[in-house]
């Protein structure tokens, strides 16, 4: 018997959650296959074994927290017989099915805040009356307030799967009858929502959306966030981009876009203003001597800054081909706690979606955040006497003012503005 133990992530990295198992109970393993997949709070990471057998025995569900160091499944010599089935003998199906009459263990400690549907569950220590399921589907009605003992399996041996709990609709199940709510509120079914009557859905957040979340609200907390604005004429970027792109593709098999244009005018401007690309460090001021630029991404799990490291050093082709990878990588879900640590100053493009005009919030601890906006054609006054219609775009720029005075910030957006209505200078910008 050997245990399959949570490893070091990163130094930063002390838990994680279950994401997926890839093995079940029962399953034969060899060393150096992938048997789970742990959510951190920056990236997903695929644990292998490091023995060869068979999966005895499963310490921890999809969904639960797991420390580093802390042992989440066993791995012994031979398969169990049941194939890691807990079949009962007393149900043909295989099921046992829990009367709706007996009263719910457990009910005068449970907390006040959970909804009365998730008392109706047996605990998975209970060795009568448990419903056989899937991780996925106890995770899954658990978060919906579901009792496993309401739904219906299609399993031939009556296991719950995932699948199930997502098909459950209450109208289609005979009727229980109320659970009493054991000195609680009346009121609380109320307050907190009745999971059966389709109104409500509860989303437990993922160890991801949840670091964002904090961070985003500790940088509100602790910075002296401020958002100055300007806005540029990109004619003179777009009649480039439409100049180039054809031969840039060939050249470097890679599209021309605006990231590449941001990045390095980003550079230019934060070697004129260097106390945006530093970071408070106690009551020392940190300024940096390099640009690893992070880009906003929005991945399905929530948004991640990977870093084009050493931008000042790359050329157009090399910073869209990063941000092109880093992209792709972000999608898939494969980024690495390396593509998302040190980066210096950041830029976020709420534009692709449709944003006008935002404020960004600094990705601490660094202390600027560049915004890009949508292209928007808008009358501009070229002199006293002429108007025209011209491909405008607001940008934005976040920064601590405990660091960064409003000169410095205004200079920053100003810089940028001249690079971009001025591409070709880029060009000139070491």
């Amino acid at each position: 018997m050997a245990e399959i133990k949570v490893p070091e992530l990163a130094e930063s990295i002390t838990e994680a959650t279950i994401a997926q198992w890839l093995k079940k109970k029962g399953d034969q393993v060899q060393k150096g296959e992938y048997i789970v997949e742990l959510e951190t709070d920056k990236v997903n990471v695929e644990i292998i074994s490091d023995y060869d057998g068979t999966l005895t025995e499963l310490l921890a569900e999809e969904g639960d927290t797991v420390k580093v160091g802390e042992a989440i499944a066993v791995v012994g010599e031979q398969a169990g017989g049941d194939n890691g089935q807990q079949v009962s003998t007393g149900n043909e199906q295989g099921r046992e099915i829990e009367s709706p009459d007996e009263p719910v263990p457990g009910n005068s400690t449970s907390s006040g805040d959970q909804p009365a549907a998730e008392n109706h569950e047996p605990s998975d220590e209970d060795s009568q009356g448990r419903v056989i399921a899937s991780p996925a589907a106890r995770k899954l009605a658990r978060e919906k307030g579901i009792s496993l003992n309401q739904v219906i399996s299609k399993d031939p041996l009556g296991r719950v799967r995932k699948q199930d709990v997502e098909s459950y609709t209450p109208a289609k199940q005979k009727a229980e009858p109320e659970k009493p709510l054991n000195n609680r509120s009346e009121k609380a079914p109320s307050t907190q929502g009745n999971a059966d009557d389709g109104r409500f859905e509860r989303i437990k957040m993922s160890r991801r959306r949840q670091t964002i979340a904090n961070r985003l609200v500790e940088v509100q907390q602790t910075a002296a966030m401020l958002t100055t604005f300007n806005e540029v004429d990109m004619t003179a970027v777009m009649e480039l981009r439409k100049k180039w792109k054809d031969r840039f593709f060939e050249e470097n098999d890679v599209r021309l876009g605006f990231m590449s244009f941001f990045t390095k005018a980003v550079v230019a401007a934060l070697k004129k203003t260097p106390y945006l690309n530093a970071e408070i460090q106690g009551d020392e001021i940190v300024l940096k001597k390099f640009y690893d630029i992070g880009v906003a991404v929005a991945a399905d799990d929530g948004l991640v800054v990977p870093v084009i490291r050493d931008a000042d050093r790359k050329n157009f082709a090399e910073i869209e081909r990063d941000i092109n990878d880093l992209a792709e990588k972000a999608r898939t879900n494969k980024l690495s706690l390396k593509d998302l640590q040190g980066g210096s100053f950041t830029i976020t493009n709420g534009g692709v979606f449709g944003s006008l005009l935002s404020t960004p919030i600094i990705n601490g601890p660094q202390v600027g955040i560049l915004g890009m906006h949508t292209i928007q054609l808008r009358p501009v006054a070229i002199d006293k006497e002429r108007m025209e219609n011209r491909p405008m775009m607001y940008i934005a720029l976040s920064y601590d003012h405990r660091i960064v005075d409003g000169k410095e910030a205004v200079t920053f957006l100003k810089h940028i503005k001249q690079l971009m209505e001025d591409p070709e200078s880029l060009l000139l910008q070491g």
